[in-house]
């Protein structure tokens, strides 16, 4: 048999193949599952100052892109309506572009230090309302852009994935040198009369003055 034929024959096409592999979620799992927020989901929202962020188009194709800020950037307009500012980025705008082509979205919000997660989905429309995004100013910057999301879902995401990956542990922090930079991906890709370093060094001073933050 080869190994394309292998790989076929070990697929799953159904959710009564998946099911018979993995079974069903217990009555407690299910049980988290709501269309709101309560007073205790509130505070990983209050709490988060990082979230990521999922779209998709309207064929399909997914996205996901990370947000973050001060805690509790999220702002909570009521227990089924939530507000994330939007910074200034790189402007390929790909989790605009997608909402205006299909407004469902998802979220996770992540704390620092918490091996438990905070997960909604729902849908997203993009407001330019300058009243309601006052309040997310940050360095005395009002974020031209928001998403406002009807929450659909929201429910904890258990702590076995950070558990496993140790992902707080600090003695499995990389160090400088592990990875490449910026400028060695991009002359990765464009060849090796891209100048790394001068990108590099250019993109640290504007971090450094904290250009395009806000």
């Amino acid at each position: 048999m080869t190994t394309a034929h292998r790989l076929t024959a070990a697929l799953i096409h159904t959710e009564a193949q998946l099911r018979a592999l993995i079974g069903e979620p217990a009555a407690i799992v299910c049980a988290k599952i709501t269309d709101r927020l309560n007073a205790a989901t509130r505070r990983y929202v209050e709490q988060s100052p990082f979230i990521c962020l999922a779209t998709s188009d309207a064929q399909g194709r997914c996205d996901v892109s990370p947000r973050g800020d001060p805690a509790g950037f999220v702002r909570i307009l009521d227990d089924r309506t939530l507000l994330v500012p939007e910074r200034p980025g790189n402007r390929l705008a790909d989790s605009l572009r997608n909402l205006l082509a299909n407004p469902r979205l998802g979220l996770l919000f992540i704390v620092p230090g918490a091996a438990d997660t905070f997960r909604v989905n729902g849908r997203a429309v993009i407001t330019t309302d300058a009243a309601l995004l006052a309040p997310s100013a940050v360095e005395g910057k009002v974020p031209s852009l928001g998403l406002i999301v009807d929450i659909e879902e929201a429910y904890t995401q258990c702590s076995k994935a950070f558990l496993r990956s140790h992902l707080w542990d600090p003695a499995r922090f990389v160090g400088p040198g592990a990875l490449p930079t910026s400028g060695e991906v991009h002359r990765a890709i464009q060849g090796e009369g891209f100048d790394a370093e001068r990108h590099d060094h250019e993109r640290a001073q504007r971090y450094g003055r904290r250009e395009g933050f806000y």
